[in-house]
């Protein structure tokens, strides 16, 4: 992946019903990001145009209303994630283990600014 921050666009997969977005900075193998409600720290390594990497979610502020986050539950959620990427894009997939269940997702980056 590109050293930058991008928009994230995150989508569930498998049948499952659910989607997300907030910012996501990659820079130089570490993972930084987060949203309304929940943050992400993580590590990735880059071959060619593909990443893998691997994310920590965590919950900073308790949903409020009707308001769901996808992986926001009181306990931190491992998260390992691969994809492709351009200059100014990528997409990735990933598998979630919330709780004894796995959540499969789809996401979209595009990028916002440059990070180096």
């Amino acid at each position: 992946m590109k050293n930058g921050l991008y928009s994230i666009h995150v989508n569930l997969l498998d049948g499952r019903v659910g989607k997300g977005s907030g910012v996501i900075l990659f820079r130089d193998g570490k993972i930084l990001g987060g949203d309304a409600y929940l943050y992400y720290t993580g590590s990735y390594t880059v071959k060619d145009n593909t990443f893998k990497g691997e994310v920590l979610v965590q919950r900073h502020t308790s949903p409020r209303g009707d308001d769901n986050p996808l992986f926001g539950g009181p306990a931190a959620v491992g998260i390992g994630l691969s994809g492709t990427f351009t200059e100014t894009r990528g997409d990735m997939t990933g598998t979630a283990l919330v709780g004894k269940a796995s959540q499969i997702f789809g996401a979209t980056l595009h990028k916002l600014a440059e990070a180096d």
